[in-house]
């Protein structure tokens, strides 16, 4: 039966960013579809704890802004359930200021969580694919600006479009391997990231217009796409970052 390739049953998925949001949605997704869960967050990913249960979802603390602590995680997985079979670079981080007075420390802070950790995580789980054998899943968490160069997020920008360039360049080198490395560009999602442009009426009303959909994505709506590309039935898509965004870049 066709959906028993969406199933995740046995399966022990990483997600990063798990506390809320997005990440908190794939989570729930990820455990609906069978799988186990080891949810990364700066804090205790609390109410997602209490949405799966303790024995689907497993909680690692872990500061995501140094590479240091990849070791830690990775570990913590393994220590929980004894392996990992799918890990979801959800965590981001987004600052805003105009490009001509942008300072060094903000560049620095979002590039540090949005790309550098993502390459490191994704190459120590990649080698924990390849020594436990039998392939995995990889999914980065683009964005439309990573099609797009946005207003006042220059350091946002240069990160989500490297995430879109290096999905492509690990999949061309892993899928030997067996590993699937994909991406998902979500829309303007209503999330925390999102909220002062929410906020600002104008800008939501600018922004509302040019979504054929005509509202702001949720969490739920990430679901189906993370389910999809964390299963048997994307194994044959590698590379490829697929937008759910309402309609906005086909507009």
């Amino acid at each position: 039966m066709i959906l028993d390739a969406f199933s995740l049953a046995g399966k022990v998925a990483v997600v990063t960013g798990s506390n809320t949001g997005l990440g908190q949605g794939i989570c729930r997704a990820f455990a609906e579809a069978g799988a186990k869960v080891v949810g990364v967050s700066r804090r205790p990913s609390t109410e997602t704890a209490q949405l799966l249960g303790d024995d689907n979802f497993y909680n690692v603390l872990a500061d995501l802004s140094s590479c240091e602590v990849i070791p830690a995680v990775v570990e913590g997985a393994l220590k929980r359930f004894g392996r990992i079979d799918i890990l979801v670079n959800n965590a981001g981080v987004i600052k805003r200021q105009d490009s001509i007075e942008f300072s060094e420390e903000n560049w620095d802070s979002v590039m540090n969580v949005n790309l550098k950790t993502v390459f490191f995580l994704s190459q120590a789980v990649a080698k924990q694919f390849i020594s436990q054998g039998g392939g995995g899943k990889i999914i980065n968490i683009a964005s439309m600006l990573s099609y797009q160069g946005g207003i006042r997020v220059p350091s946002y920008t240069a990160s989500k479009s490297a995430v879109r360039g290096i999905t492509m360049t690990l999949s061309n080198e892993w899928a030997k391997y067996g590993i699937n490395v994909n991406a998902i560009a979500p829309g303007y999602m209503a999330t925390n990231n999102t909220q002062q442009l929410r906020q600002d009426e104008e800008r939501s009303a600018d922004i509302l217009a040019r979504i054929p959909a005509g509202r702001w994505g949720t969490p739920a709506d990430l679901e189906g796409a993370a389910v999809f590309l964390a299963s048997a039935a994307s194994d044959y898509v590698n590379g490829f970052t697929l937008a759910v965004d309402g309609g906005w870049l086909g507009r």
